[in-house]
Order: C-alpha cells, then sequence, then structure tokens
C-alpha cells in the first residue's frame, strides 16, 4: 500500500449537511479510515483539487440534519477560492504516492476534473458502487438522476477497482457493462458495508408505552415505498389495530411528495402518525430504543443500511427478502416479506402486533448476530487496494 494517506474524495459531503445513505456511509468511511486518509474536494471556483477548509471539516462532523440535499458554498468560501485563482495561486499540490478512493456519486463536473487528479497520484484509485436503482426503477428515481446515471457507470471504467456496497450491486454494475460489451472492465468485488456502534446499542426490550411503536427510519422518496407502508397502517387502523407509526428521513421534494402529503392527511384525520423528518445519529438511536419493532418497506436498494442498524439495536425489522435487502436480512431478526405491497405489510405488522413472543424471539436472533464494524470495512477496502495493478499511469 502507499506510505502516504490514501486521498478521499468528498467533493459533496462536505459541502451538505444531509444525511442520505450515500453522505452517512461517506462520513463514516472518512472517520473509519482516520489519519490514514487525507480528505480532499474538487473546488470549482479555484478550478483545482485541494485539501478540505475548516468550514468543509465542520460540515462533516456535524449532527444537524439538513433538509436540502444539495451543496452549499458560503460566498466567503466562493470568494476566496475565486481571488486565489484570479491571483495565479490555485491550490497546494497533493502527494504523488498515494491511491484515491471515491465513496461518493460524482458529479459531471468531478467527472471532467478526475483524470487531472489520477495524474497526481500513483496509487490504486477505486470508487464505492452503491446501486445501479436508477436504471432498474427509472419511474420511481428523480429525472436529473436518471440522466445522469449511463455517463456515471461509463466513468466508472476509469478506475483501478470498483468497490460494490452488496453483492446485488455488484452484479448489476457487471451486467451492465457486459451488455455494453466492455471487455476490460476493472475487478468489481463487494464489500458489505460496516456499523457505527459509537452509539450504544439497545438490546433490552422497548420501555412500556401507551401505544406499539412501528418505526421506519430512511429518507421518504418514490423506491422507498412509503405510500404502501402508510395505506399499509391505515387498513390497520380502520380495522381497529392500536399503534403508533414513527418516520424519520429526508423527503425528496419531488418523488417522497405523495408521501407527504398522505402523513399530513393521515394526520389530519387522527391518525397516530409521528415524522421527525430528517434527525442526527442520537435521535435515531432513541427513536429504537422506544419502538417495539421497525419496518424498512424500500423496494430496492443498494445495500439497507436501516436493517442493520434496526437489528444492532435489538429490534426485529420487517422488509423485503430480494436483492440487496435480502442479503442483509439474512442471519435472523427479519420477518423478510416476497412482497412489500400494502396488503403484505399490513399482514406483517399486524401479525408481530400480534404475537409479542415473535417479536422476542426475532429481537433474540437479532442480539445474536456479528456486524461488521466501519474499521474492519476500512481495513477491508485497503487490503483489498493494494492487490490492485493500477490500470493507469
Amino acid at each position: 500500500m502507499p506510505s502516504l494517506p490514501l486521498l478521499l474524495d468528498l467533493s459533496h459531503t462536505c459541502h451538505t449537511r444531509a444525511r442520505t445513505g450515500i453522505q452517512r456511509v461517506t462520513r463514516a468511511l472518512h472517520v473509519a479510515l482516520g489519519d490514514g486518509a487525507r480528505p480532499i474536494t474538487h473546488d470549482p471556483h479555484v478550478r483545482a483539487w485541494r485539501e478540505l477548509e475548516p468550514w468543509e471539516r465542520a460540515n462533516l462532523a456535524t449532527e444537524n440534519a439538513s433538509a436540502k440535499r444539495g451543496t452549499q458554498w458560503p460566498l466567503p468560501a466562493r470568494a476566496r477560492s475565486t481571488l486565489r485563482r484570479w491571483l495565479g495561486r490555485g491550490a497546494t499540490p497533493l502527494p504523488r504516492n498515494t491511491g484515491v478512493v471515491v465513496p461518493e456519486v460524482f458529479s459531471p463536473e468531478v467527472a471532467r476534473n478526475l483524470p487531472a487528479l489520477f495524474a497526481q497520484t500513483a496509487g490504486p484509485r477505486v470508487a464505492l458502487f452503491h446501486d445501479a436503482i436508477a436504471l432498474k426503477f427509472p419511474e420511481l428515481t428523480p429525472a436529473k438522476t436518471v440522466a445522469r446515471f449511463p455517463p456515471y457507470l461509463i466513468e466508472l471504467l476509469a478506475f483501478d477497482g470498483i468497490a460494490a456496497v452488496s453483492e446485488d450491486s455488484r452484479s448489476a454494475l457487471v451486467d451492465y457493462w457486459c451488455w455494453l460489451g466492455v471487455t476490460k472492465p476493472p475487478p468489481v468485488r463487494a464489500f458489505p458495508l460496516g456499523l457505527d456502534l459509537g452509539v450504544p446499542v439497545t438490546t433490552s426490550a422497548p420501555a412500556s408505552t401507551a401505544l406499539p411503536i412501528v418505526l421506519s427510519v430512511g429518507s421518504l422518496e418514490g423506491r422507498k415505498n412509503h405510500v404502501a407502508l402508510l395505506e399499509a397502517c391505515e387498513l390497520l387502523w380502520t380495522r381497529g389495530e392500536q399503534f403508533t407509526l414513527h418516520l424519520i428521513g429526508l423527503a425528496h421534494p419531488q418523488t417522497g411528495a405523495t408521501a407527504l402529503a398522505r402523513i399530513r392527511a393521515l394526520q389530519a384525520a387522527g391518525r397516530s402518525v409521528r415524522y421527525d423528518g430528517p434527525v442526527g445519529d442520537q435521535a435515531v438511536a432513541a427513536a429504537y430504543a422506544a419502538c417495539t419493532f421497525t419496518v424498512y418497506p424500500s423496494i430496492a436498494e443498494g445495500f439497507g443500511l436501516p436493517v442493520i442498524e434496526s437489528l444492532a439495536q435489538g429490534r426485529p425489522c420487517i422488509c423485503s427478502a430480494r436483492g440487496a435487502i435480502g442479503e442483509s436480512s439474512h442471519g435472523g431478526g427479519c420477518l423478510a416479506l416476497e412482497s412489500v405491497d400494502a396488503s403484505s405489510l399490513a399482514a406483517a405488522i399486524a401479525r408481530l402486533l400480534k404475537t409479542p413472543a415473535e417479536v422476542a424471539a426475532l429481537a433474540s436472533a437479532a442480539r445474536a448476530r456479528h456486524f461488521k464494524t466501519w474499521a474492519a470495512y476500512a481495513d477491508e477496502l485497503k487490503a483489498w487496494m493494494g492487490t490492485l495493478p493500477p490500470l493507469t499511469d
């Protein structure tokens, strides 16, 4: 492996306080790599790659979740970078004898500047690949993401290796390249994600409450299938079931609008629905501690972090048995469904509400599982990078 720290591209995450799945993975990897990685960004105002400034590092460390997904550059930061460019000062050159890790789905602008970054480095260049949902479910994906995805998958060919977050994601990428007729793609290996165990794990039963609490953690967007979950809960409330549905996650302004409208309608009708929006890790941990079990209704994921996070907190999870979510559900603690339509979700929720013994058995199975830490994930990734022959100079 390179003697100097790796370069970790955080061009998007260091400019947002959003805590979507990819941002959470990126932040966790940054912490796990520690001094072994030097965080960098492409600065469009100085038009060069550089190390992070203090305000960007503060964005990485914040616990305050933002309701805005996009990047934000404060005016003083833009002015400083622009002035440096005008004065011909540019940015301090990056160390050459290093590898590069790109954990984000990078933008077209970052893609255009990857050759310049690669020219400054001599070590292996690895990108994380999260999922191909934009190809599989374009009707549930924002239009800009759908349009961006095919070029992005071609741009990944410039890397020396691709670390997919699940076997399902690995297969999707390899199959797409095969369909394109790519004859010499870089190696793609599945590395299931780690788990942040910094927040104390709750293994006891939830505190007694007036009503059982069914928790669902995850951003509100089309593929996450919250509309079906809300329909399922309405079916149960209509039948007389008594429970509270607690939702946590950032709502996408386009594909999450229908779910948001349905939440407001149910609340107006007096249904027991609580929606907190995006919150920090401590608030999520408290929600896990208070709930009876969780539901992750997503149709498709690259990995499905909320599933293993629920299990690590000793809380059973209702989820899909298919794809990457199915991979995460293997090993116990989940009520995995062949279909996550409203009727199937309703039946599963009713089943657990009516059978506390099954909830206890699933919780026991969840507590018996072993979960990889982010530190172990980082070690696996670095060890694999050391085996990669560089495809480019």
